[in-house]
């Protein structure tokens, strides 16, 4: 009986030990399944860059960033040198005080023919009062409807130089406008919230309007732009959610929900750096599919899709 006891105890272990054994190897079998799965697309992570350039001429008096720099939108950057600018703006001002003093002049020209004018129209209306009584002649009324004309056409002429000054006034006006943007702008102001890419000048370096200054991109969203077969376009549609995978390790993958914001409507080969060369030689359409980030994804890291 004893004998019987001890078999059964040992034919009773071994049968729970190739239970464990059978379901640990279900669990691996399941497992390496999973992750050969392979997914329905792949591609790399892109951002929305903007490229942020010089607009003035001249010395780049501060330049506080440098790569990897978080900035937000609004922040003062960097100060090109406007002491040329200022001069031209002084030099502009002198100018529009010369005009000035001419227009002064002008009109007090103008003052001095309205009172004439205004002595002589009483006049005219004592001589009509005398010529009614006969006391006076139509002659003397001549005279003087004649000297008011003078005096007319004389005001008329001062009033055209005056409109020829207003215009100059205007341009001159224009133009220190023109320079008071152009000092504005010297002023360089970080128009995107992003993180700074490249840097591509250095401080007190001469800059010319138009030289790129430094790269930015916000990285709180980020794009996958993807690529998928033909027969894969009835899966996806614009809005949808997707799955996106990351590398964690060797056998876990991060997890993101993206969504669809764009599909290419013409086909093109695929990327050299998308799988084998069977694959690549392969009329593919581009997918791009907007991830938030939380901060592990990086410009460049491939990725996986799952449509379903």
């Amino acid at each position: 009986m004893e004998n019987n006891d001890v078999n059964y105890k040992i034919y009773k272990a071994m049968k729970e030990n190739i239970l464990i054994v059978i379901v640990l190897l279900s669990m691996m079998v399941f497992s390496c399944n999973r992750n050969s799965d392979k997914a329905d697309a792949y591609g790399n992570f892109e951002a929305d860059e903007t490229l942020i350039s010089d607009e003035v001429n001249g010395k780049l008096l501060e330049f506080n960033i440098n790569e990897g720099d978080e900035l937000t939108s609004g922040d003062l950057v960097g100060i090109v040198d406007t002491v040329q600018l200022y001069y031209q703006k002084k030099q502009l001002m002198s100018k529009k005080a010369a005009i000035e003093t001419n227009f002064s002049n002008i009109v007090s020209q103008v003052a001095v023919i309205d009172e004439q004018i205004k002595t002589l129209e009483k006049e005219r209306a004592r001589v009509e009062k005398l010529l009614q009584s006969q006391v006076a002649t139509q002659k003397q009324l001549d005279d003087i409807v004649g000297q008011i004309n003078i005096l007319e056409k004389q005001k008329a002429s001062v009033k055209s130089q005056n409109a020829s000054l207003f215009a100059e006034i205007e341009a001159v006006n224009s133009s220190i406008a023109q320079v008071d943007d152009q000092i504005k702008r010297a002023y360089i102001v970080n128009p995107v919230n992003g993180i700074v890419l490249d840097k591509y000048v250095q401080q007190f370096e001469l800059v010319n309007a138009g030289k790129p200054l430094y790269k930015i991109a916000d990285m709180n969203e980020i794009i996958l732009r993807a690529y998928v077969s033909g027969d894969q376009l009835d899966e996806i549609k614009i809005g949808q959610k997707v799955q996106i995978e990351i590398d964690k390790s060797a056998n876990e993958n991060h997890v993101y929900e993206g969504t669809v914001t764009w599909i290419s409507s013409e086909a093109e080969f695929t990327p050299k750096i998308i799988q084998t060369k069977k694959e690549r030689v392969s009329l593919v359409y581009a997918v791009k599919i907007r991830v938030v980030n939380d901060g592990k994804i990086k410009i460049g890291m491939p990725g996986e899709v799952y449509f379903n």
